[in-house]
């Protein structure tokens, strides 16, 4: 991979990741219902897709406007796993070390916020029980465990869409046999 075009896509992650740390120190801050709200996460993954497809096409422009799959999937992945990784461990740091109660707090609006969301969609009774269930048995949301699984699950949602991109925006060299 070309060093420049490698450097854009690191420089581009930094950015993201700069961004989504602002919006979970700020959340964090500010008001913790953020992070239940359904139009914050939609929001920050739309970000996170932005930034990807940006660092494709910018990658592409560094190499004279032809690159390949695995170049431009590479220059999204790159981007993405920086931008995502870099508040994962910030909200770790926030909500394990800084301030648990805060994590305490946060974990129980997040099982309200789905308890009223599956009664809302009119979900039998038995189905909110187990979830509700499964939700308490969970420690902490905010683990060092479940903070790399949320990792890896975006890693491999974020990379099916810049799959897609990937194709969408390589170009192969007509003078190049």
């Amino acid at each position: 991979m070309d060093k420049s075009m490698k450097s854009s896509a690191v420089n581009l992650g930094l950015y993201l990741a700069l961004i989504l740390s602002s919006f979970t120190i700020i959340g964090y801050a500010v008001y913790l219902d953020l992070f239940t709200a359904w139009w914050f996460g939609i929001g920050q993954m739309f970000l996170v897709i932005i930034f990807g497809i940006i660092s494709a096409i910018k990658a592409k422009k560094l190499l004279g406007g032809f690159i390949s799959f695995k170049e431009a999937f590479t220059a999204f992945f790159i981007t993405i796993a920086i931008g995502i990784s870099i508040p994962a461990v910030i909200g770790f740091i926030i909500f394990n070390i800084v301030d648990t109660e805060a994590a305490s707090i946060l974990q129980q609006k997040i099982i309200d916020n789905q308890l009223a969301m599956m009664e809302k969609f009119g979900a039998p009774q038995a189905s909110i029980d187990e979830a509700l269930e499964q939700m308490q048995k969970e420690e902490n949301f905010f683990s060092l465990t479940n903070t790399i699984k949320s990792i890896a699950y975006q890693l491999v949602g974020f990379s099916i869409v810049g799959l897609i991109v990937a194709a969408a925006t390589k170009r192969k060299d007509p003078n190049v046999a």
